[in-house]
């Protein structure tokens, strides 16, 4: 494989890992949608269809790219030792979280502007998702049990300091031999070894 397809295939990656995000966004929209359906409260009409139909293929991009970027990930990778780690989720999650929580709770499923401002707000923040690496923000991934950690680390060897962020489903132990999956240095994933 050729240096450009690399990081055409990683710029798609990045943008699958983005819709991941907000796959809990799009789930408490269907949800809304299904309930106004079921209760008569919306009609199904076309944009109600395009609006479900939107809907599952987001979630089910989201969750495919999730499994892309991590179990199924062929990206570099080694052993490490973490020397000092640090669970910085809290830092980053909430206000994201509550953010799209508003964003669903508001959103008019009955009119097609709503649905276009929508989609416009979810390219607008998918751009500077990926423009500035900014993968950390996942609540799907915290939902799913993943944390995300600020580590100082060495290679198997103990030689090679560095530091580096990543997601960890768990609890990091300082000392202890990981396998990580390296996408860059703003996001990547660790496993026990």
């Amino acid at each position: 494989m050729t240096a450009y397809q690399d990081i055409i295939i990683n710029k798609i990656k990045d943008v699958l890992l983005y819709i991941s995000a907000f796959v809990p966004m799009q789930a408490l929209i269907l949800i809304k949608l299904i309930i106004e359906l079921l209760c008569g409260n919306i009609p199904l009409n076309v944009l109600s269809i395009i609006y479900l139909v939107t809907l599952i293929l987001l979630i089910t991009i989201g969750g495919l790219g999730l499994l892309l970027n991590t179990t199924l990930s062929n990206d570099q990778s080694g052993v490490v030792i973490i020397l000092q780690c640090e669970n910085i989720t809290d830092k980053h999650f909430l206000g994201y979280f509550s953010l799209f929580v508003l964003f669903a709770l508001q959103l008019n499923l009955t009119l097609v502007s709503s649905f276009i401002t929508y989609l416009l707000i979810l390219i607008f923040i998918g751009f500077v998702y990926v423009k500035n690496s900014l993968f950390y923000i996942n609540p799907f991934l915290n939902i799913l049990g993943y944390s995300f950690y600020d580590i100082v680390y060495t290679d198997e060897k103990g030689e090679n300091k560095s530091e580096a962020k990543f997601f960890y489903k768990g609890e990091l132990q300082t000392k202890q031999k990981y396998r990580v999956i390296i996408r860059n240095r703003h996001f990547s994933f660790l496993s026990l070894h």
